[in-house]
This record gives structure tokens, C-alpha cells and sequence, in this order.
């Protein structure tokens, strides 16, 4: 089964993070958190560390261009699939880095992709 990581997964059930992880959930999507805190959204434990996901087929990123240089490389090393970049988070430079390592880059809503049946 493919996983999808939810990159900056927010506790506040009025985050788009947070509704993320749970259409995900009700779409019966295997689905990772990662987060600045730790918590729990629909039983899928939030985690705080990038070194314990493996076997990640897709990143939703819900993080802004100004804080995802800290991350690219932690994302190159988890090495996705594909990586969603939702409405606010899109970063032309980090589109052409991630294709340069044969990443699929996505720009578009994750909950519209669930809606529509897309994703």
C-alpha cells in the first residue's frame, strides 16, 4: 500500500494539515504525520523526527517556500514518489530540484485531489 506523509501536520482542527491527514484516514490512505509537535490526529501519531519515515510513496507539503530550505534535505533522503505541493507552498526551484531526482511534483489541493477522486 502506498503512504502518504502529511509534511507539517497541525493538532488545530481548523489547519488544512489537519483535515489532510483526516480525508486521508476516511479515503483508507496509509498516512504519516510530521509536525513540530507531537499529538495524535485520528490515531495517526504526529511525529517530530524525518528520520523514522520510510517507504514513502507521497509528500502533501503543508509547510511555506521560507521554511522548506531547513527540510529539502531531508526530503531528498526520504526520496517520495511524488510531492504535492498545496495552495501557499509552491516553490518553483524546489519543483526543478526534486524532477532533477525524478520526483513527480504535483501543485494542487490534496483534499480537492480526494474529492475528485485524482489523487
Amino acid at each position: 500500500m502506498k503512504t502518504t506523509l502529511v509534511f507539517g501536520a497541525s493538532l488545530k482542527t481548523n489547519r488544512y494539515s489537519n483535515l489532510a491527514v483526516n480525508r486521508l484516514v476516511d479515503h483508507n490512505i496509509k498516512t504519516e504525520a510530521f509536525g513540530l509537535r507531537k499529538g495524535k490526529i485520528r490515531g495517526i501519531q504526529i511525529k517530530t523526527n524525518l528520520s523514522e519515515f520510510q517507504n514513502i510513496h507521497t509528500i502533501t507539503l503543508y509547510i511555506g517556500p521560507a521554511r522548506q530550505p531547513e527540510y529539502i534535505d531531508k526530503i531528498l533522503q526520504i526520496n517520495p514518489k511524488r510531492v504535492i505541493f498545496n495552495p501557499g507552498t509552491e516553490n518553483p526551484e524546489l519543483y526543478k530540484l526534486l524532477e532533477s531526482k525524478g520526483i513527480e511534483v504535483v501543485v494542487a489541493c490534496t483534499l480537492v485531489l480526494l474529492a475528485t477522486g485524482q489523487y
